[in-house]
């Protein structure tokens, strides 16, 4: 299989995202971000002016682009044309959409009584990560990642979580009888 050649500011911008510290789902994403405004201007996109800027913003628009995805491109085009190209000036041509905030659905206790009690499985193992998920308000990747601790605190120290950054996270008492129940019952 033939390798993908890289242009040499391809290769600076991803020099530069290491220079950073971003993760490698949020280099993906700026590299595709910055690939789609050069497939839009059709040359390479460090000759981009402000009125190139200007039409692929309304070209965004018009094609329905949503508010996240049209944010998360300018901040990789911000990141682009201030660190990579080293041109500054083209950030106050640059646009956010604002999102209107939506209210969460907050279910019932018995909604989520019978969520929890709905979970298949071997014992109580999908029980107890369903409702560490949904208690503690922890994600998949975070609640995989938990490790024995000390339960005298009340507290869940997560490592390592979105952003690899550490937290605590209260624990309540219910929450810890189902893991100590579990934990009884599987000796993971």
């Amino acid at each position: 299989m033939a390798e993908e050649r890289i242009s040499p500011l391809r290769a600076r911008m991803i020099e530069d995202m290491r220079i950073r510290g971003m993760g490698e789902k949020a280099q993906k994403a700026h590299i595709r971000a910055i690939k789609d405004f050069a497939a839009f201007l059709g040359r390479s996109p460090d000759t981009a002016s402000p009125e190139d800027l200007r039409a692929y913003q309304l070209h965004m628009t018009d094609t329905g682009v949503t508010p996240s995805t049209f944010n998360a491109r300018i901040v990789a085009l911000r990141f682009f044309f201030g660190m990579t190209c080293g041109r500054e000036d083209m950030k106050r041509y640059m646009q956010f959409r604002t999102q209107p905030p939506k209210l969460p659905v907050v279910f019932s206790v018995e909604e989520v009584s019978d969520i929890l009690m709905a979970a298949t499985g071997p014992g109580l193992k999908y029980r107890a990560a369903l409702s560490i998920s949904y208690g503690a308000g922890l994600r998949a990747a975070e609640v995989c990642n938990l490790e024995i601790g000390d339960s005298a605190s009340m507290l869940i120290h997560v490592e390592q979580g979105k952003g690899r950054k550490d937290r605590k996270v209260m624990l309540s008492p219910s929450l810890l009888n189902l893991l100590h129940d579990w934990w009884l019952e599987a000796r993971p």
